[in-house]
């Protein structure tokens, strides 16, 4: 296939498959940069509940370490968090602060993830359309005198195109959508898992500070991007 016959294809469903075009660019690019992120958040969240889970107790020491070894990783807002509450709340209060860092946390794991749930649903559609639009193109040969009705099944083929590349994108879009949306989950599974092993490890029970530690600053919670 040439890209003469490329353009030619192109311009039979009036532009419509350069629409498709820039939607299986825009897939893709959502797709690899989403996927590079969410894999990295995955690896690099796994070396720190390994961390976590070697330790029977979590003092206020064991937390700032381990805060400073997360990073930009959504542990760091448990963590942040359990630190901020750690000498004023119990079990129960504890575990209400770490579920309202994870429900902040939550929304910017699948970010841009939509953008993939669209592209799925409206590039079928819009392959039908430049079908629709090539078979006008098709049949408006037999308006025209001495007409060959080989141009007229060929002017068919050529307009099913747009619908077959709609189809196929939508498929690519389906699958990274797929994979991608089981990766946002197993974060939120590794988030559920520090949580609790903060909780356990806390014991969740208000610890006295020293006289020699300095308050802690309270601030908010951290908001990290994956």
């Amino acid at each position: 296939m040439s890209i003469a016959y490329i353009i030619y294809l192109a311009d039979y469903s009036d532009g419509v498959l350069y629409v498709l075009a820039t939607l299986l660019m825009v897939a893709l690019a959502v797709m690899i940069d989403r996927a590079w992120s969410l894999r990295s958040t995955i690896l690099r969240g796994k070396s720190i509940i390994r961390a976590t889970a070697e330790k029977s107790a979590l003092s206020h020491q064991d937390l700032t370490g381990l805060l400073q070894t997360a990073g930009n990783l959504p542990e760091a807002a448990l963590l942040d968090t359990a630190i901020r509450h750690l000498d004023t709340a119990d079990a129960e209060g504890m575990a209400n602060r770490l579920d309202e860092s994870i429900m902040l946390i939550a929304p910017m794991l699948d970010r841009r993830l939509w953008i993939l749930d669209t592209v799925v649903t409206l590039a079928p559609l819009l392959g039908l359309f430049g079908t629709i639009i090539g078979m006008f193109h098709a049949f408006n040969v037999l308006a025209q005198p001495g007409h060959a009705p080989a141009e007229v099944t060929g002017g068919v083929a050529d307009a099913l195109v747009a619908t077959a590349f709609g189809i196929f994108i939508a498929m690519l879009g389906l699958t990274g959508f797929n994979a991608l949306s089981n990766q946002v989950q197993l974060i939120v599974h590794q988030l559920d898992s520090m949580k609790m092993m903060i909780v356990n490890r806390t014991d969740g029970s208000p610890m006295v500070p020293s006289r020699g530690r300095p308050a802690q600053p309270q601030t908010s919670p951290r908001l990290v991007n994956a």
